[in-house]
């Protein structure tokens, strides 16, 4: 029941999203069913930080990355925030957990001149060539996540204004400035997808007529950057962070980048500062005439 309760608490108070509500879930069953297994215990609001960390130590001899094994752990942490917020209990097992460490990720933005290429390159004569390019061009001007630009609907961009409406983390709407090159790309597109489906209620959608999926844009975004880029990823979040680092770069606020990416705090948008400056330093030391004095 205190599992069911937690669940209805996050989708209904806290507007997680369904997606985010079924990743909690199974995290919370799989961690019961181990509780049930090794322990006979099926109530979790009752376990030790010892049978916790048993059950990390389990997930770890499965091979399981830190970074994912701390996710589910952030899992339990809301859940005994919440056992604490309805004076279940008292402290939280995972009071004075630690997580363990990860390596950092590649958040190399692509430059200027790698965008460039991959939009000069495109000629769009066919449905798919102006659904790629329609995909490359909104996650590079807007720098929408992936889950928003899949939901975008017919009815959620705006002509007149030049905005789109997209729907992000827990339920929350925003208005995005779109540039006018992209308002042409949306409107030769939408003149091929008359032919392949007129009833989908989604701007973007497959060969086939159904709503696109977040495989086939990871995919189309890694095909089309792979042919000129080096870097190691290669992915619509790094378009993302193109985006936002760009727009930093050139001088627009950290309040202003925050609210085009839908950030609930400032401190998420403030690693894209981070990546810059440590650009910035390897430039200055590879190029500074006394950084060599100075080895």
């Amino acid at each position: 029941m205190l599992i069911k309760s937690f669940l209805e608490y996050i989708l209904l108070e806290k507007k997680y999203s369904k997606h985010t509500v079924k990743s909690y879930e199974t995290d919370l069953i799989a961690f019961r069913d181990f509780c049930v297994c090794n322990y006979d215990q099926e109530n979790i609001a009752s376990v030790h930080y010892n049978q916790i960390r048993t059950w990390i130590t389990n997930l770890i001899d499965q091979g399981l990355t830190n970074r994912t094994i701390n996710r589910k752990v952030s899992s339990l942490k809301t859940f005994y925030k919440f056992l604490q917020k309805i004076e279940e209990i008292t402290v939280s097992p995972l009071a004075k957990h630690k997580s363990l460490k990860t390596n950092k990720k590649d958040r190399t933005p692509f430059s200027t001149d790698e965008v460039d290429s991959v939009l000069d390159d495109f000629v769009p004569q066919d449905f798919i060539t102006y659904r790629d390019k329609l995909i490359v061009e909104l996650l590079y001007t807007t720098g929408i996540r992936r889950t928003e630009l899949i939901n975008i609907k017919d009815i959620d961009v705006n002509f007149i204004d030049k905005t789109v409406k997209v729907l992000g983390k827990r339920n929350k709407e925003r208005i995005i400035p779109l540039l006018p090159s992209v308002i042409d790309t949306i409107t030769g597109y939408k003149k091929y997808r008359k032919k392949i489906t007129d009833s989908s209620v989604y701007l973007f959608v497959t060969n086939k007529g159904d709503k696109i999926y977040e495989t086939l844009v990871y995919r189309t975004i890694n095909s089309y950057f792979s042919v000129i880029s080096a870097k190691a990823k290669k992915s619509p979040h790094i378009l993302r962070h193109t985006f936002a680092t760009e727009l930093l770069r050139k001088g627009a606020d950290l309040n202003s980048v925050k609210e085009l990416l839908g950030h609930s705090s400032l401190a998420s948008t403030q690693v894209y500062i981070h990546n810059d400056l440590e650009q910035l330093k390897q430039v200055f030391n590879s190029a500074h005439p006394r950084s060599e004095k100075n080895d």
